[in-house]
């Protein structure tokens, strides 16, 4: 038997998980958390999929003939260090929680179920889809083709009070960009509905204007956050610098 026929679709995937596979590189699963309380918690878990990955017909040997072509493989854990459901669990998000407090979670199709689980071991209790992510391209799915992903709404104690702007939609519709970037409509939004509660982002990629923030990959410059209003016009702003 050649070499090219001993090439199987699981060699090259185990190979890709054992180099690309992020580890979490804290002693501990979490750094500590602040010692303050907020009205307003937002968080995208490192949700674990049990090694699952994304694929494409590359992976199929009648389709890719001896692997010649490089395969897709695609994997959150490819990402950064993902987190089992009862190691979420563990977090004490509730010393953190004010008794009247506000959780946006980001979620994903297979994650739902989880996503309420969690959420109700961090003493909160379901409430709704607050918005829908239309990622304008899909991923391959085993029912239907992966397009959307969610932020549910979950509340401990009473609505916090005063309320900001209501007429924030749900529906987004704006293009995926690098692998769990969510778009700033969704914190812009969220900042638009609660302008003077305490808020903080867990899981946290950047740094807002306005909010705490935790997790492994905070930077440390601040970055601001528009209205989409606001956002359109320093886009025409910009535009007419162009121009000139």
């Amino acid at each position: 038997m050649s070499n090219t026929e001993q090439i199987t679709a699981y060699s090259l995937y185990n190979k890709q998980a054992k180099e690309r596979t992020k580890i979490n590189p804290l002693a501990g699963v979490y750094p500590d958390l602040p010692n303050k309380k907020y009205q307003i918690i937002y968080a995208d878990p490192p949700w674990d999929y049990g090694g699952k990955m994304q694929y494409d017909k590359s992976v199929i040997k009648n389709e890719n003939i001896g692997f010649e072509k490089e395969i897709f493989l695609s994997s959150a854990s490819f990402k950064y260090p993902t987190v089992k459901l009862n190691q979420l669990k563990e977090l004490k998000v509730q010393n953190i929680t004010a008794d009247d407090c506000i959780l946006f979670m980001w979620t994903t199709g297979p994650q739902m179920a989880n996503s309420i689980e969690l959420a109700e071991a961090w003493g909160f209790e379901y409430k709704t889809v607050a918005f829908v992510w239309d990622k304008m391209v899909h991923n391959p799915g085993r029912y239907t083709l992966s397009q959307t992903e969610f932020v549910l709404a979950f509340k401990h104690g009473r609505f916090p009070q005063p309320r900001g702007a209501r007429n924030v939609r749900q529906m987004i519709t704006v293009p995926r960009k690098e692998h769990s970037q969510k778009p700033l409509e969704v914190i812009a939004g969220i900042t638009q509905m609660f302008p003077e509660q305490s808020k903080i982002e867990l899981f946290a990629r950047n740094n807002y204007t306005g909010w705490d923030n935790w997790g492994l990959e905070v930077p440390n410059s601040k970055v601001d956050i528009f209205s989409q209003f606001e956002m359109e016009q320093k886009k025409d702003e910009l535009q007419i610098k162009l121009a000139l």
